[in-house]
């Protein structure tokens, strides 16, 4: 039985209409016992400089299993800022900053704490995150190549979204070439970047 699958997108007629420029972008999955690994090559195969941003947007069944939804929270390998950006009208990134109740490392999750907008942290310190119930049990991420954390739900919706990026939204009253937009990556022509996440499940403790 196969454990991986790879899937490869090209630049077309229709994708350079909106982005131009020459670019293999490939997804790989690789499953083993406990976890899951996603992988994202993307390769510059053009003849300029070529930006780019790119993410990944699990999303877990909040609470797992049999445990409450109650007592969830994540969990941050390193102490991160208790505060994040306000999203501004159409996504925009704003330079004003709302407080969140994380406590150094530890966030508790309930449906007031995303009624406004996803959680964004930018340019993190942890390389490894996860999101435990109330009994341990959960999911652990961890990064490669990602500065970039967003934590997203609908309030009583039964899920939550643990989102890895290399980019994100334009600032407000952003104006700039794409070049110049904070955050984003430039591959020079013939140059490639790897992006990886591996997810492991975390039994109840």
């Amino acid at each position: 039985m196969r454990d991986s699958v790879r899937f490869v997108a090209r630049d077309d007629q229709t994708t350079r209409i909106v982005y131009p420029f020459i670019f293999a972008l490939a997804v790989e999955y690789r499953l083993s016992e406990d976890a899951l690994e996603i992988v994202l090559e993307v390769k510059n195969t053009g003849f300029k400089p070529m930006p780019y941003a790119c993410g990944l947007h699990p999303g877990f069944k909040w609470p797992l299993g049999s445990a409450a939804r109650k007592g969830a929270r994540v969990r941050f390998t390193e102490a991160e800022r208790p505060e994040v950006p306000v999203i501004a009208p159409g996504g925009l990134f704003s330079a004003e900053m709302r407080p969140i109740p994380l406590d150094g490392r530890v966030l508790p999750l309930d449906d007031e704490l995303f009624s406004r907008e996803a959680l964004c942290f930018l340019n993190v310190a942890s390389r490894r995150l996860s999101f435990e119930q109330a009994d341990g049990s959960g999911v652990e991420m961890t990064l490669d190549g990602f500065p970039h954390i967003a934590l997203w739900s609908r309030p009583g919706a039964p899920f939550l979204s643990l989102e890895a990026w290399t980019g994100y939204g334009d600032p407000q009253d952003f104006a700039g070439d794409l070049y110049e937009k904070p955050s984003m990556r430039v591959l020079a022509p013939g140059e490639s970047a790897r992006h990886a996440a591996l997810l492991r499940y975390l039994p109840p403790a």
